[in-house]
């Protein structure tokens, strides 16, 4: 599948999912602009993550102060390539596990930590 087609199915599945929060969460889901970029650049992976990673949270969570050694805007990445390697070319599988993943750079936007985000069955 192409990229185009990939980034349209995962965009369409977190439009999906950001209608399906309780409408207190969903504003600030909204606010947090998700990107769709195939794989991870050489800085993602510089600082450590792996090449098959799904999904990335950058920048502050909210509610906390501005961190001057944090200069981006939070955003969430979901590696669509990595997502369809994940599916094995299974279109309910990749839609299913770019939920997961959004909900799971989402949760870290909110900020959980891992375990809370295991607790909520997001890991």
């Amino acid at each position: 599948m192409n990229l185009a087609r990939l980034t349209a199915l995962a965009a369409d599945t977190v439009i999906a999912t950001q209608r399906s929060l309780p409408p207190e969460l969903r504003p600030l889901a909204l606010a947090v602009p998700v990107h769709y970029p195939a794989l991870p650049d050489d800085d993602v992976l510089a600082e450590g993550f792996t090449d098959d990673i799904l999904g990335l949270f950058s920048g502050d969570p909210h509610g906390s102060e501005f961190a001057h050694d944090q200069p981006a805007p939070p955003q969430i990445l979901l590696y669509v390539e990595n997502l369809w390697d994940y599916a094995e070319g299974d279109v309910k599988i990749f839609r299913e596990e770019a939920r997961l993943t959004y909900l799971h750079e989402l949760g870290h936007y909110f900020g959980w930590d891992e375990d809370e985000l295991t607790a909520r069955g997001l890991d």
